[in-house]
């Protein structure tokens, strides 16, 4: 296959991190990024170089594209995580080499070649090969959601309780756990923003959903955490609604964090909790879950593509926006609540 010498991408305007912190929310793509032409990569021994059809945009692409993620930019090379596409050229090594002309989901990882552009580069490692009724949608959002939900519900079975909280309720992540609690007889509870998500996510299996906008709120709060006892807190947005949870929690609480979708600083009211509570705070970032338990990434990667397969799980749609639109319209976009947002290239 001859392939072109340019491609399109978004590029990277800023290099390295940023010590400002902002909020996750994107108003704007032309502080981080700019439309451009640059050239096609080449795969390195262990790399694959994969055709983009569809890229996902997720909570770390927009703090990476900040410079507030654990990974440095690089001026210049193409964002986005994941994707999903076809391999088109390889390294030498003989597994990228098998992956050769296959639909693949992928994650860029370190590669800094990123989805977010006609071609992206990936470790061979890091790439699916699809089954056929694993629909593109899917398969773009395969990697960091799908196995960040059954990497943290298997936090949830360790502990032994049933009942746990989440905060981002609607969001496609805690949406995946819900469907993995209610199948295992677990009872989730989520916070949410708006009045509206509430009846979806119960359908969905959720045993409780608290808005957090609501007067009320606190006094809810209180009386679910004592009446569920839930011992591990799932956080992706921190700040004072965290600590307001974490506070209210019982002993032996694990506030676990994944994301930071609040910029407002995060406080511990009652440190001595820490001490005579037996309760602790810990971090969760999917690249360590896949390097520490190699041993379990292989059946995660089975169980979600037969779940998106079987339709168990489906990712909520919001739009579709073609790569020389993302500019002007990805802000828009991806303020609107319950789904995810893809670029196509």
């Amino acid at each position: 296959m001859t392939l072109p010498s340019q491609m399109r991408g978004l590029l990277l305007v800023g290099d390295g991190y940023t010590r400002t912190p902002s909020a996750a929310a994107l108003e704007a793509m032309e502080p981080y990024l700019e439309p451009g032409s640059i050239a096609v990569p080449a795969p390195g021994p262990t790399q694959a170089l994969i055709k983009v059809s569809l890229a996902s945009i997720n909570p770390s692409d927009i703090a990476f594209i900040k410079g507030q993620y654990g990974q440095p930019r690089v001026k210049g090379r193409p964002a986005g995580f994941e994707g999903v596409g076809v391999v088109v050229a390889t390294g030498d090594d003989p597994y990228a080499k098998s992956l050769a002309g296959k639909r693949v989901a992928f994650a860029t990882g370190v590669s800094n070649w990123g989805a977010w552009a006609d071609y992206a580069v990936a470790e061979a490692a890091s790439c699916i090969p699809l089954i056929d009724t694993v629909r593109d949608e899917d398969a773009a959002a395969m990697i960091v959601n799908p196995l960040t939900a059954l990497a943290m519900f298997d936090i949830v079975r360790e502990e032994g309780e049933k009942a746990f909280i989440m905060t981002a309720g609607a969001s496609q992540l805690c949406k995946l756990i819900i469907g993995l609690a209610k199948e295992a007889g677990f009872r989730p509870i989520v916070t949410v923003r708006r009045d509206e998500q509430i009846p979806l996510l119960r359908d969905l299996g959720a045993a409780h959903v608290l808005n957090e906008k609501a007067a009320n709120f606190e006094a809810v709060l209180r009386e679910t955490m004592k009446a569920e006892q839930p011992r591990i807190f799932l956080d992706a947005v921190t700040g004072p609604l965290a600590s307001t949870i974490f506070n209210a929690m019982p002993k032996r609480a694990r506030w676990i964090v994944y994301g930071r979708l609040e910029a407002e600083p995060t406080v511990i009211r009652e440190p001595g909790q820490l001490i005579f509570q037996h309760k602790r705070v810990e971090g969760f970032w999917l690249a360590e879950w896949m390097r520490q338990f190699r041993d379990r990434l292989g059946l995660a990667v089975l169980e979600a593509q037969k779940r998106f397969s079987d339709g168990r799980w489906s990712t909520d749609v919001t739009a579709v926006v073609p790569l020389d639109e993302a500019m002007a319209r990805l802000p828009d976009e991806l303020a609107k609540p319950n789904g995810k947002v893809f670029i196509k290239p």
